[in-house]
């Protein structure tokens, strides 16, 4: 072989070679167990960020530091903690933890590191948001201005949600906090409200149903669930609620509203407990570490109402904490509570006594919602709060066997038809113009006739009859969002002429079910 064409073909070699060099911080594991690892050689990490596991499969393995000590790092792993060995490399990414956000998330079911986990196609790779982010500041903000309507009478009239709101739900275990949240989602629908649900350490039977549920109401269309599956490692638990904020920033930067739901916050400070007390950091009280607080209040901040120069967007939220025997002064739920703008009350006692949903009035309470409510909604909503608060206070003297005056007797009469008004279905959402002709006839003393057994029938009714009768005093209620008094009186005429209907029609159905029981009865005689 010709001696001058080796020594130009290793000349090309040599010039082609790549001599740029890379600075890498490499580690090793040093121990390993239960989600977490320890590692040592990476003194330059910095918190929360990410980490890359050389694993044996070649396949990509992270983790985020939490625990930054001397000589050592504490990693959570974000992913399956069996590929991870003592003695593995490990290397800085420079990166805090980011997840993939895009458009096509909507009406996808996502893990809390953005992978598509239901049946379809997996999405394009859109941006990256990292997880962490610090919360609008004060002059970025604007006051809460706009509702945000659930569908439920009794929230939307007496704790009324505001758009840029957090509003916590709270109670015991099967007393219907998921159930509300769900239906506020399922009313978002034509709103342009993008609706995230993050399940935190839920049963994957429950999330299936929710999820069945969703597109039954067709509201899949502008929902995103996050899950982190009570089977999944609590690392995921932990950074679920953090990656559902990324992903409804995602959206508020582009100008449009956002609700987010954390079901539940007090499963997310478990997790956040087991991963402490893995990695060895010093308990508090419940076991729970020092920045607990820290952990929801930099979470919760995250949702804002910008002001116009900043977009003019909102990111409402509604975090769920789950109370154990109605003790809301215990440390999580005294927490959560002092850093949102009220809480919805649940109550297991109203929950067995039919009363659905079991709302506290008394407990319950929305600090900034009011503002965003209707002039139509606060004429007839804060009557029913006082005379709901009064009836509470009176009912107590019917136990007592006491005789009661004539007036007395009528705001306790009124407050058992109000109750029965309150009440509502699961997936039974109403327009805000329904809500308030309904509320309107009830304070006015239209219902005060009705048995109240017979409330809820009259109230169905009452509803089919505004929708084919009184078209146009909704049409009027919605638009100009206050009750004329032109439009007042053609709510008594419309409710007057109802009424009148319905006292015929109910005679007429006394009449033949005495007939009914004077026939069983003659049958009886002659057997």
């Amino acid at each position: 072989m010709n001696k001058d064409y080796i020594i130009d073909e290793l000349k090309k070699q040599i010039a082609n070679v790549d001599t740029s060099s890379e600075l890498k911080s490499v580690g090793k594991v040093l121990e390993v167990g239960d989600g977490v690892a320890k590692v040592a050689g990476l003194d330059d990490l910095m918190m929360s960020e990410m980490v890359k596991f050389d694993t044996e499969d070649g396949e990509n393995l992270f983790g985020v530091a939490l625990n930054l000590e001397d000589g050592r790092i504490g990693v959570i792993i974000i992913g399956e903690v069996s590929r991870v060995r003592e003695g593995m490399k490990v290397s800085a990414t420079g990166k805090i933890l980011s997840i993939p956000v895009s458009d096509e998330m909507i009406g996808r079911v996502v893990d809390p590191i953005g992978t598509i986990i239901d049946d379809g196609d997996q999405i394009k790779k859109g941006e990256y948001y990292p997880i962490e982010k610090i919360a609008p500041g004060v002059m970025t903000r604007a006051g809460v201005s706009q509702p945000l309507q659930t569908g439920i009478k009794s929230i939307d009239s007496m704790i009324p949600i505001g758009r840029g709101q957090r509003e916590l739900i709270i109670g015991d275990r099967q007393t219907g906090k998921t159930a509300i949240a769900i239906d506020t989602i399922i009313n978002q629908k034509g709103e342009d409200v993008i609706c995230i649900y993050v399940a935190i350490g839920q049963k994957k039977s429950k999330i299936a149903q929710i999820v069945e549920k969703l597109k039954e109401n067709d509201a899949m269309e502008h929902t995103i669930i996050v899950v982190a599956g009570s089977s999944d490692p609590a690392a995921f638990s932990f950074i679920s609620p953090y990656s559902g904020c990324a992903i409804g920033e995602y959206f508020m930067e582009q100008g449009k509203d956002v609700l987010i739901v954390f079901d539940d916050l007090s499963k997310h400070a478990w997790a956040y407990r087991q991963l402490s007390l893995l990695l060895k950091r010093p308990p508090g009280r419940e076991a729970y570490p020092g920045d607990v607080f820290y952990l929801h209040s930099r979470l919760l901040e995250r949702s804002a109402k910008l002001n116009k120069e900043n977009g003019g967007a909102s990111m409402t939220a509604l975090p769920i904490i789950e109370t154990q025997a109605g003790d809301i002064s215990a440390f999580i739920p005294t927490n959560v509570i002092s850093i949102t703008d009220g809480q919805i009350f649940l109550e297991s006692d109203l929950f067995y006594q039919g009363i659905r949903p079991a709302i506290n009035v008394g407990l319950s309470v929305s600090r900034v919602g009011s503002v965003s409510q209707t002039k139509a909604k606060k004429k007839v909503a804060g009557k029913i709060k006082l005379e709901l608060a009064q009836f509470r206070e009176l009912e107590a003297f019917t136990k007592f066997g006491s005789e009661l005056d004539d007036r007395t007797k009528q705001k306790i009469d009124r407050g058992y038809r109000t109750i029965e008004i309150l009440k509502q279905a699961q997936y039974a959402s109403m327009l805000m113009e329904d809500q308030v002709a309904i509320m309107w006839a009830l304070t006015k003393g239209y219902i005060d006739e009705v048995e109240v057994e017979k409330v809820k029938e009259w109230e169905a009714k009452f509803s089919e009859y505004m929708q084919k009768t009184g078209k146009d005093a909704l049409r009027a209620i919605k638009e100009e969002k206050n009750i004329s008094e032109e439009l007042e009186e053609k709510l008594v005429s419309l409710t007057e002429d109802f009424n009148s209907t319905w006292k015929e029609e109910n005679e007429e159905e006394q009449e033949k079910e005495e007939k009914e029981e004077k026939k069983e009865v003659q049958m009886k005689k002659a057997e």
